[in-house]
């Protein structure tokens, strides 16, 4: 029978897909270990990857006669993913953590492993499909419970990735995952999604960003662009240049925020942009938001391997809003640009965007 490795993070969505491919496959069931105590104090049960999530994956896979590993990952995710979360807010820009962690964790070094293991797959719990198309080429498309749909986070998927990964729950709802769950008497059937950044449970991700940058402060300004501590305070200008208060650091503000600025105006204020150079926040109306293009570097494209013009596209500028009609230019093999149809709000600098035909993902990029 053929192997796979199940990633399983302790929650109801990994618990099933590993329940269903045991019907087909030779599973093994892991979880990665991606941080410590030490690393994280502040951790608690509302992050992933607890030391409860693996008791309560351990349970499931002893359930179900599988064999369970906890993989130590630490020091590949310190850099890969927390270090690039540091730099990306030091310099401005508001990153996607969950991306990194599935791009060089999950689909890199977690599909390493798998090939250790003797395993021709991996599997995990995220609501997406992939498929090949005519010409044998994997397509990665949305999950069909739109509301779960979690394709925006793994548009950085190559070929060969895609090739050897499994995505049981793209044509299920949730509520049909935890039917399964329930009916199996997992004992994580009505556990709670968790919606944190794993590594910054508590939300305040500039306190997380003055911690753990004083921790790795040689190696992190090494690579950063920033001269001085981007966490000391600043001021508050306008369009203008005229200043209109104190800010507490760069690493409190993103594209679009109106809440917590504390500035008394005749009108809501929001962030419209962020320099690091000068360490100043600007702000401005709300109307002042709206952009009619961005650039994005860093591309990986599914369906093709360039496009050489003009595509007609849908584009999403962050996990959560709606694909908007777009023309996709590249511009070269490594960045393209993005021309809507309509001004969005709040385009983002260090976000992801990923383009869509239909249901189809065309692939993405990091927003510059």
């Amino acid at each position: 029978m053929t192997k796979a490795l199940i990633a399983m993070s302790g929650g109801v969505d990994s618990s099933v897909v590993a329940y269903l491919l045991k019907q087909e496959y030779d599973c093994i069931g892991a979880m990665m270990k991606l941080y410590t105590n030490d690393d994280i104090p502040e951790m608690d049960s509302k992050t992933c990857c607890s030391l409860s999530d693996a008791e309560d994956a351990r349970q499931v896979a002893a359930s179900l006669c599988m064999p369970f590993y906890v993989f130590n990952f630490t020091d590949g995710f310190a850099e890969a993913v927390m270090d690039r979360f540091v730099l990306a807010y030091q310099n401005g820009q508001t990153p996607n953590p969950c991306i990194d962690c599935n791009r060089f964790m999950k689909f890199e070094r977690f599909l390493k492993r798998a090939t250790e293991l003797e395993c021709s797959h991996i599997a995990t719990g995220h609501y997406a499909r992939i498929a090949p198309d005519a010409n044998g080429r994997y397509l990665l498309k949305t999950g069909l419970d739109v509301t779960k749909d979690q394709s925006y986070v793994l548009y950085a998927m190559t070929q060969p990735q895609l090739s050897r990964t499994l995505l049981p729950l793209g044509e299920m709802t949730k509520d049909e995952v935890r039917r399964i769950a329930e009916a199996q008497g997992f004992v994580n059937a009505k556990k709670r999604d968790s919606q944190d950044i794993c590594f910054a449970p508590d939300g305040d991700y500039a306190g997380f960003i003055q911690r753990y940058a004083s921790s790795r402060h040689p190696k992190l300004n090494a690579v950063s662009n920033v001269g001085q501590n981007p966490c000391r305070p600043g001021k508050f200008i306008d369009a203008t240049g005229k200043i209109l208060g104190n800010h507490r650091g760069i690493t409190h503000y993103t594209i679009g925020q109106r809440k917590g600025l504390g500035i008394s105006a005749a009108h809501p204020l929001f962030v419209l942009s962020i320099s690091p150079q000068d360490n100043t926040v600007t702000l401005g109306k709300s109307e002042e938001l709206f952009s009619a293009a961005l650039t994005a570097r860093d591309i990986n494209l599914i369906v093709a391997d360039r496009f050489d013009a003009p595509v007609r596209v849908q584009a999403k500028i962050r996990y959560s809003h709606a694909p908007q009609p777009a023309t996709l230019h590249q511009t070269d093999a490594d960045s393209f640009a993005i021309e809507f149809d309509n001004p969005q709000r709040a385009i983002t600098p260090g976000q992801a965007v990923v383009v869509y035909d239909g249901d189809i993902v065309i692939g993405g990029g990091t927003i510059i």
